[in-house]
């Protein structure tokens, strides 16, 4: 690749002079290139001409008539047009493969195939490409063919059975938990596919194929072991654990409710003599987990009995003083005023030129020796970058930039 474009020094973290091409739209990939982009890589997001990446529109409110999901999950990223169905955006595209050293999509499976961007194609001309492939069910098996969104893999994942309370329909989690879930695990394999790569592997890359319903499947402890062992299926619990006490949510005197997590013996000492009472610990029906657990509903009670007397910033205090694991259930609001947020640099405010300050996500988690900073938020443009990207990397002229531009091309 050209000199000039190996790096981009705006970009920091210790990912930098790693060069991602990402494809695909909505969650699970993109997700997978934000967490490469917060880290220093210089991700290239390749978008279909004229809307784009159909994330650009999605959330729940919009501001100066922009979606305000898009700008921290394109943060840091650039934006390029092509037009994946005709054949001089295939070619663009896979020139553009040649430089980097990650690519990510998150297409139904089949569909790189389609535009002649099998993986075996691609590593024809770039043999140390890491490929990141993401979607419903995996790249084989007998549902591969299938669409497949983050509510279906919760759900067939086993997620969703074990959520929400027995007597009540499953409820799903008010976020796309299997897309992020699924992002995550891919960029894991990003990672270790380049740590090998660049050791042992003699320069070769690989496929990580990652699987929406298998990423949540993987959230689900000893779910598989007791099933296949005992014959154990286990059940929605409502808001605590089965057999597990205390812990759950408690209510507070102005409304609120606090999750205490006692059910160790020193806790649950310590949390008894919170309460100021400490024979509580010595309590057949409460003296270690396995008989706590068999009592839960009638501790619970009694617990939440000594919570609701007391709001939730004075029960905060007392558990603190006392070493209990327990805190606050927060609104965004609660997280955007919270000291400790703050302190992080959690509640990251950037100034954006057509957004003005706006507040996004710090990084997670921190390095101590490599800083990650947002250079910009997502752009608004669809292509933004291209002649950057297409004239300063690939070469082209800007009256071959305006030609395919004008044949619908990019």
């Amino acid at each position: 690749m050209p000199e000039q474009m190996k790096t981009d020094d705006r970009l920091k973290g210790p990912l930098a002079g790693v060069r991602v091409v990402e494809m695909g739209q909505l969650v699970a990939g993109p997700f997978v290139g934000s967490r490469l982009a917060d880290f220093g890589a210089e991700v290239i997001k390749v978008e279909s001409p004229g809307n784009g990446d159909a994330m650009r529109a999605w959330g729940h409110h919009r501001y100066k008539d922009r979606g305000l999901w898009w700008p921290v999950l394109a943060r840091n990223k650039k934006t390029v047009s092509a037009n994946l169905r005709e054949s001089r955006g295939q070619d663009l595209v896979r020139r553009l493969i040649e430089t980097a050293d990650v690519l990510v999509e998150n297409f139904k499976p089949g569909t790189l195939e389609k535009w002649d961007l099998a993986p075996d194609v691609l590593h024809e001309t770039n043999p140390g490409l890491v490929i990141a492939r993401v979607s419903g069910y995996g790249q084989t098996g007998p549902y591969a063919d299938r669409p497949g969104f983050a509510s279906v893999g919760e759900a067939m994942g086993g997620l969703r059975y074990i959520n929400g309370f027995p007597d009540q329909p499953p409820p799903r989690m008010g976020i796309s938990l299997g897309d992020t879930l699924a992002g995550m695990f891919a960029a894991q394999g990003v990672l270790m596919a380049l740590y090998w790569r660049d050791t042992v592997g003699q320069g070769k890359g690989q496929v990580i194929d990652a699987s929406i319903t298998e990423s949540c499947f993987a959230m689900m402890e000893s779910a598989l072991s007791e099933y296949d062992k005992v014959g154990f299926i286990r059940e929605p619990s409502g808001t605590g654990l089965a057999n597990v006490s205390p812990s759950n949510i408690f209510p507070t005197s102005d409304g609120k409710w606090v999750v205490i997590a006692a059910n160790l013996n020193p806790m649950f000492k310590r949390l008894c003599e919170a309460m100021e009472q400490p024979e509580l610990a010595d309590d057949p029906r409460y003296s270690n987990h396995r008989v706590r657990g068999q009592n839960g509903d009638e501790l619970d009670a009694l617990i939440a009995d000594w919570t609701r007397e007391l709001t939730a910033a004075e029960l905060d205090e007392r558990l603190n003083e006392h070493g209990v694991v327990s805190g606050p259930i927060y609104s965004i609001e609660d997280i955007v005023n919270d000291p400790h947020y703050q302190a992080r640099d959690m509640i990251y405010r950037f100034h954006d030129e057509e957004l003005g300050e706006i507040a996004v996500p710090g990084f997670v988690p921190k390095l101590s020796e490599t800083h990650s900073e947002i250079a910009w938020l997502g752009p608004s443009e669809v292509g933004a970058h291209n002649e950057e990207i297409y004239c300063g990397l690939l070469g082209l002229s800007v009256d071959d930039l305006k030609e395919l531009e004008n044949d619908g091309v990019i």
